[in-house]
């Protein structure tokens, strides 16, 4: 059975990330570098997705090109680790809480995203 948020829109998702970076003087254009970081969409292209309601499983399934450096993050996200996670989906949507978080609480735009 899947997981309810698997079928959130992300326009649903992303006020609350964009809240959560705000509130500690990150901007929404860093929010946005981030997501494209991690699934290769370009501003535009992001823009889309998020007016066109598009849910958490179809935004990472048609994700242009998910970055391979994704899977050096690590660490632990609302209270499960990262690499402990065996839903695939689940782990997309964790990463990318992760990197929210690590934006959130400062870390320099440039660490955010890893290298390959």
């Amino acid at each position: 059975m899947a997981h309810r948020i698997f079928g959130m829109s992300v326009a649903k998702v992303y006020p609350a990330w964009l809240s959560k970076v705000e509130k500690k003087g990150r901007s929404k254009a860093e929010l946005d570098a981030v997501m494209c970081w991690l699934t290769g969409h370009d501003q535009a292209s992001l823009e889309a997705v998020l007016a066109g309601g598009v849910d958490l499983q179809h935004f990472f399934d048609e994700a242009p090109a998910l970055n391979p450096a994704r899977e050096q993050v690590r660490g632990v996200v609302c209270g499960v680790r990262i690499e402990a996670i065996a839903d695939p989906l689940m782990k997309e949507i964790r990463i990318l809480d992760k990197l929210v978080d690590e934006l959130a609480k400062g870390r320099p735009l440039a660490k955010v995203p890893r290298q390959a």
